[in-house]
């Protein structure tokens, strides 16, 4: 393995960054690496500081504050030997060759090992399925990641085994697909319909203040972030009855929507936090629409009922597009619904279909 297969990353602080700890803004512009991974990293003299008029040096404090025009230079050693190991978990495996693997995660798995989940992972499995080709850039706990889903997300995911492969595709995730193939799908079934039925949602994403299991939408700080949507099927029911956490009136009738959102950007929770901002939260999402769970009980059919139980939300990754980093072939991968929203979906279409003949 040659030196600059590990060759340093540089990340400019802006205006908006000044004044924030290094390894947090390390963390919001390196998506791929753990901001406990970072703070290892910072630790070891990894990070250089390289400021106009200063010398470069090392900045060992994961705490120190970042000033404007300050410039990081990152390198990633070469991976350590594994500290996970495989475990025969079934994958469902899309497509596959010597440069990387995609596979359709179901919804239930976490993807990489953390705390109060040692082992069980996707990590684990594809330390199993792949041995030694995997990638170790991104930890020794996650090789090979270049993105993830939320455990409770289903769908599409494309992880490197090669070192070659990970710099290629985490560059292109980065980019969001502004200059390259890459793009990002997801189907959503959320509560409500938007208006209008299709647009652009564009608010930045921040750490929530009150809870750190979740983002929110802030007006300043953050980080930029844009989704679009557009509405692919309505389900008008009315006989759901249930009171609405927002305005505290009892509804007579509910509405749900399959939206189809592409990403922009790639945010912790992006989709979520976004379709909640603007009215219609996802169903079965505990997190960010959570007051919509007496009313998901209230569903008709017990496939529906059974999955409003279920603590999953209702998002799937269902298209992923990507240059292939060797051959430059642009790689483009479908996945339909899982069974278990497929299935509420068609209690909901049965139950319209009934309530639109009488």
């Amino acid at each position: 393995m040659t030196s600059d297969e590990f060759s340093p990353a540089r990340y400019e602080a802006s205006e908006d960054d000044a004044g924030v700890r290094l390894d947090r803004f390390l963390a919001s512009r390196i998506e791929t690496q753990s901001r406990v991974r970072l703070q290892d990293l910072i630790r070891a003299g990894h990070v250089v500081r390289l400021a106009a008029g200063r010398d470069a040096e090392a900045s060992t404090d994961p705490s120190a504050k970042v000033r404007l025009g300050d410039t990081f230079e990152v390198t990633t050693p070469p991976a350590e030997d594994y500290a996970v190991e495989g475990e025969a978990i079934e994958l469902n495996v899309v497509y596959e060759d010597a440069s990387l693997i995609v596979i359709d995660k179901p919804a239930g798995l976490v993807v990489h090992p953390g705390a109060g989940n040692p082992n069980g992972t996707l990590v684990n499995a594809l330390i199993a399925h792949c041995g030694d080709s995997l990638s170790g850039i991104g930890g020794v706990t996650r090789p090979g990641i270049v993105h993830r889903l939320d455990k409770n997300t289903s769908g599409l995911m494309v992880v490197a085994k090669t070192d070659k492969a990970h710099r290629s595709l985490s560059a292109q995730f980065a980019d969001h697909g502004r200059t390259g193939a890459l793009r990002r799908e997801y189907l959503a079934l959320v509560w409500g319909e938007p208006q209008p039925t299709s647009g652009r949602i564009e608010a930045r994403i921040a750490r929530h203040p009150g809870s750190r299991i979740k983002m929110a939408v802030v007006r300043n700080g953050g980080r930029e972030a844009a989704t679009i949507y557009a509405i692919e099927r309505v389900f008008r029911l009315g006989n759901v009855e249930s009171q609405s956490a927002a305005t505290g009136k009892w509804n007579k009738t509910a509405t749900l929507s399959v939206l189809r959102c592409k990403l922009e950007t790639g945010r912790t929770h992006q989709v979520r936090v976004h379709l909640a901002h603007i009215g219609v939260p996802l169903v079965g999402d505990s997190v960010y629409g959570a007051g919509f769970r007496t009313k998901a009980l209230a569903l008709p059919d017990e496939a529906a009922r059974n999955f409003a139980c279920a603590e999953r939300q209702a998002l799937h990754a269902a298209g992923l597009r990507f240059e292939h980093p060797s051959s430059r072939k642009v790689l483009s991968f479908e996945s339909p619904l899982p069974e278990d929203i497929a299935q509420l979906c068609n209690a909901l279409e049965r139950f319209d279909a009934k309530l639109s003949k009488n």
